[in-house]
């Protein structure tokens, strides 16, 4: 069967502007949605070979999956592009001069990733590439499976659901996001778009 292992972050504690306790149950969160897509994916597997797939049960599951595998891929995304005290965009990379030329220019984009980071709701903040019209977007994704771009690649994934900072900010929203800021590896992130 597929299963997926859930990827050690424990090098980001320390991180500044996070605490231990903040990504400690973070990172049982993510454990969560790893086992619950290895889970899903069993019982699918099983109901199709029991004749079960024409059932809303399976239905219902197969729509679950969605959440549960994107749920931990978000995450991984969002951990891997984080790093303690962070990694500073190279203006000579590619992804630097995209960002400018399709926004104007990196402070631009910056004021309009933050405050779409803002917004009410839960939700994540996406930096995406769409390969056909090789154009940067930010973007909301609402729950972990809807909204998302299709066909678009994934650059910087910026977590805003209440577990991912109210431990440490309470409703501060903005100062969450300040934090991810200086924390950003824009090594990884940059990487993303090859």
């Amino acid at each position: 069967t597929m299963s997926y292992q859930a990827k050690d972050y424990s090098r980001l504690l320390g991180t500044p502007g996070f605490s231990d306790q903040l990504l400690k149950n973070h990172f049982t969160l993510y454990q969560g949605y790893v086992n619950n897509t290895n889970k899903l994916a069993e019982t699918l597997k099983a109901m199709l070979k029991e004749g079960k797939a024409n059932t809303p049960e399976y239905a219902e599951l197969k729509r679950r999956f969605g959440w549960e595998w994107n749920g931990m891929r978000l995450h991984e995304y969002y951990f891997d592009n984080l790093v303690k005290g962070g990694k500073p965009l190279d203006p000579n990379l590619d992804l630097a001069k995209k960002i400018n030329e399709d926004f104007g220019s990196y402070a631009e984009w910056e004021k309009e990733f933050k405050a779409i980071g803002v917004m009410r709701g839960i939700g994540w903040v996406v930096l995406y590439l769409d390969p056909i019209s090789n154009k940067l977007f930010n973007s909301w994704i609402n729950e972990h499976d809807v909204g998302h771009l299709a066909g678009c690649k994934l650059l910087l994934v910026m977590d805003v659901f209440e577990h991912a900072f109210m431990i440490d900010y309470g409703l501060k929203r903005a100062d969450y996001v300040e934090a991810f800021f200086k924390n950003i590896d824009w090594s990884v992130v940059s990487s993303r778009l090859k």
